[in-house]
C-alpha cells in the first residue's frame, strides 16, 4: 500500500499553467519513440528563448525571487561564472593517460569536489542542434548536505542546490584552469544551464554510478544527493569504467521516490525514450510542482541511497546477494 502522501493532490498554480507550451515536454524528450535520436532541449536552455518552455522556466524564477536568499545565491553563483579562466600556456605538459586520470584524485584530496571519472566524447550526448568538438570530458560531482536536502520542498533544500551547483561550477572553473595552466584547452560545463551537454549519459559511461527510478544518477556513496559539471578537453585522460551496484533492480523492488512524488511523476516501470528502455520521470507532471518549490527534490532525499552511510551498506549487500546467485 502506497504510503500517505501531504502534498497530495496537488494542483498546479493557474499562473503556471497559463504560461504552458502546447507541446508536451514528453513529446521533446522522446517519450514513446521507438528510433535513435539525439536529445532536444527541453529545460534550463540558456536562453529560454530557444525553449518551448521558456516561459515556465521564467516562471520559475519568479518563484524563487520571492525568498531574497536565493538571489544572494544566484549572485555567488554568477561570480563564479563570471571568473576568467587563466590563459592556455604555451607549452603543453604530456604524461600518460592514466596518470592525467589519476591526478584528478587532486581535487577530491582538497574538498574540491566528492567524485570525478572520464569519458571519451560521444555525440549522442550532445543536445540536438549543438556540436562539442572535444574528445574527453570530465564529470565532477559535488555531494549534498543531507540535513539540507532532506527538508525538501522547504526552500532551504532549494538553496543547499543552488550552494552546490556553485560549489560544482567552482570545481569544473577550477580543474579547466588547471588543464589551461598545463598547456591544453579546456572548458568548464555546469548546471542546470549546461549548453550543449546532457549530462547524466557521460556520467553512467565513466562510473558514477547507475540510473535510479527517480530520473537522477544513484552513486553508492553519495546515493542521489549530489550535483553534477563538467570539463570538455582534448588532454588525453585514461577514460574510467561505468559501475554496477546492484542499483537498478533495487530501484525494481522499490516504491519509496514513487509514494513520495506529489505530483506522481514516478512509474513503477521503464518506458521507452527516443529507442532506449530506461526509467523516466514524466516531465508535464514533474514541472509544475518543481516550479513552484523552488526545485523540488523531494525524490532524491527519500530515496534510501542518500542517507548517510546507508548506500554503501545496501551496495555491499546487494553484492553478496550476487555472488550468492552466481554460485
Amino acid at each position: 500500500m502506497a504510503r500517505a502522501n501531504p502534498y497530495r493532490p496537488f494542483t498546479p498554480d493557474p499562473e503556471q499553467t497559463a504560461r504552458a507550451p502546447d507541446v508536451s515536454g514528453n513529446a521533446i524528450n522522446g517519450l514513446g519513440e521507438t528510433a535513435h535520436r539525439r536529445p532536444r532541449m527541453v529545460y534550463w536552455a540558456p536562453d529560454p528563448d530557444d525553449i518551448p518552455h521558456g516561459e515556465l522556466q521564467r516562471y520559475f524564477y519568479t518563484q524563487s525571487a520571492r525568498v531574497a536568499a536565493f538571489a544572494d545565491k544566484r549572485a555567488a553563483r554568477q561570480a563564479v561564472l563570471d571568473a576568467p579562466l587563466p590563459p592556455v600556456a604555451d607549452r603543453r605538459v604530456t604524461r600518460p593517460p592514466d596518470e592525467w586520470t589519476a591526478a584528478l584524485d587532486d581535487f577530491i584530496a582538497n574538498g574540491a569536489c566528492e567524485k570525478t571519472g572520464v569519458a571519451r566524447m560521444q555525440p549522442d550526448w550532445v543536445y540536438d542542434g549543438h556540436h562539442i568538438p572535444q574528445s574527453r570530458v570530465i564529470m565532477i560531482g559535488v555531494a549534498h548536505d543531507y540535513d539540507a536536502i532532506a527538508t525538501a520542498p522547504d526552500p532551504r533544500a532549494g538553496l543547499e542546490v543552488m550552494q552546490q551547483y556553485t560549489r560544482a561550477a567552482a570545481a569544473a572553473k577550477t580543474i579547466a584552469g588547471w588543464l589551461r595552466q598545463q598547456g591544453w584547452e579546456a572548458e568548464p560545463v555546469t548546471g542546470p544551464m549546461t549548453g550543449a551537454l546532457a549530462m547524466i549519459p557521460p556520467a553512467l559511461a565513466c562510473g558514477f554510478g547507475e540510473l535510479g527510478k527517480h530520473g537522477s544518477l544513484i552513486n553508492p556513496d553519495m546515493g542521489a544527493s549530489f550535483r553534477l559539471s563538467a570539463v570538455l578537453t582534448d588532454a588525453p585522460f585514461a577514460p574510467t569504467p561505468p559501475q554496477s551496484h546492484g542499483i537498478d533492480a533495487f530501484c525494481q523492488n522499490c516504491r519509496i521516490c514513487e509514494d513520495a512524488c506529489p505530483p506522481e511523476a514516478l512509474s513503477p516501470d521503464k518506458q521507452t525514450v527516443r529507442g532506449t528502455t530506461k526509467w523516466y520521470v514524466d516531465f508535464d507532471k514533474c514541472l509544475p510542482f518543481f516550479n513552484q518549490t523552488h526545485g523540488c527534490a523531494i525524490c532524491i532525499a527519500q530515496c534510501p541511497w542518500s542517507r548517510p552511510g546507508v548506500g554503501l551498506n545496501l551496495a555491499a549487500k546487494l553484492a553478496r546477494k550476487r555472488q550468492r546467485d552466481a554460485d
